[in-house]
């Protein structure tokens, strides 16, 4: 991670480290939208009461609508991105170009490739992140007087938790979504693949930078709605 820090900035300068940034700008907004305002809702009108359990099942609520609207054509396009940019021969432009492509090759479908572990992976995620950070951040507010510390430190724990949770998950979904996705053999043949050659860390590949990502992000996330 630290090297390829500093080959990005020694080829690209500061720049390069917002490369895709539109991109990732255009999914954010109504993924965010979709996330919150899920929660809200099951909050407000289905699960009226306020306990731990409601407000695990409100995030896991949250986290399926963002993974079937958003997410999962979100993952998919990006997971695609990357590899392409990194194989031989790059076909794909841009993100839009990206998507008319995968579009016109395998139809609407084709966006929606990995969809059960996406589905998995973002209803874990936030019914995880709304507990923890609701919990913690009732601890913290005994200790800390500034709230917008309290939401931040919370958040980036509510981070840290839901990506050691689910990170099996992710290593699965990025498999289906990318270019080689053929040779896993769908979700469980995924799992047994990673088994079978990398052993059980093989499940936690690219968890730091995921950590240094999701904490941060998750941090920023409450802190800001809040």
């Amino acid at each position: 991670m630290v090297n390829t820090m500093k080959m990005t900035f020694r080829e690209r300068g500061i720049l390069g480290f917002y490369r895709g940034y539109g991109a990732l700008l255009m999914f954010s907004v109504p993924k965010n939208q979709v996330r919150f305002g899920t929660y809200t809702f099951m909050q407000t009108q289905v699960l009226t009461q306020r306990n731990k359990k409601n407000n695990f099942l409100c995030g896991l609520a949250a986290g399926a609508a963002e993974a079937v609207v958003v997410v999962t054509p979100q993952e998919t396009l990006k997971t695609k991105l990357i590899h392409d940019k990194l194989s031989a021969n790059p076909q794909y432009r841009n993100v839009f170009h990206g998507i008319k492509t995968i579009v016109q090759a395998q139809g609407p479908a084709g966006m929606y490739k990995g969809m059960v572990p996406t589905l998995l992976k973002q209803s874990t995620n936030q019914g995880v992140r709304f507990v923890v950070f609701e919990d913690t951040s009732k601890l913290l507010s005994n200790y800390i007087g500034y709230k917008i510390l309290v939401d931040l430190l919370s958040g980036g724990f509510a981070g840290f938790c839901s990506v050691m949770f689910n990170n099996p998950i992710d290593v699965v979904k990025t498999n289906l979504q990318s270019l080689e996705a053929a040779k896993y053999g769908g979700f469980v043949g995924s799992f047994k693949y990673i088994m079978a050659n990398e052993g059980p860390m093989g499940f936690y590949k690219g968890v730091g930078p995921r950590l240094a990502r999701v904490i941060l992000d998750v941090a920023l996330t409450f802190t800001i709605y809040n």
